[in-house]
């Protein structure tokens, strides 16, 4: 299952940003991922949670938003909506030349977190 190393991808990409930045929990992480990216969103879900134990991640909600595959086509200029399988001829006119604008993402849109509490001094310590 190649979801638990996206998971895991996501995890330490989150994790090398939220730690120099001083995050004490990180709460959610939004994630888009494309209709072709060959990621089945409940076993990313669920690799996600197991990749974020013992992290600052751990509890973090994953959201993952679907982008749709579109296709355009080079001599007529017509979009279409890719789909299940993927139709990458022109329901316009036909041809094969078919450039794809979008379905591949999978990538980090945001990230949620609080900062550590900083930690003050106290007479005795100063």
């Amino acid at each position: 299952m190649h979801e638990m190393s996206i998971a895991l991808a996501v995890v330490d990409q989150v994790e090398s940003a939220a730690r120099p930045a001083g995050a004490g929990t990180v709460h959610s992480i939004r994630l888009q991922v494309g209709e072709l990216a060959g990621v089945v969103p409940d076993a990313l879900a669920f690799s996600f949670e197991l990749a974020c134990a013992g992290t600052v991640l751990e509890g973090a909600e994953l959201v993952t938003e679907p982008v749709a595959a579109r296709a355009r086509c080079g001599p007529c200029a017509d979009t279409w909506a890719v789909g299940m399988p993927p139709r990458l001829s022109c329901p316009g006119c036909g041809g094969a030349t078919a450039e794809l604008l979008s379905g591949r993402e999978l990538q980090i849109v945001s990230v949620c977190w609080n900062d550590a509490p900083v930690h003050v001094p106290t007479h005795e310590e100063r």
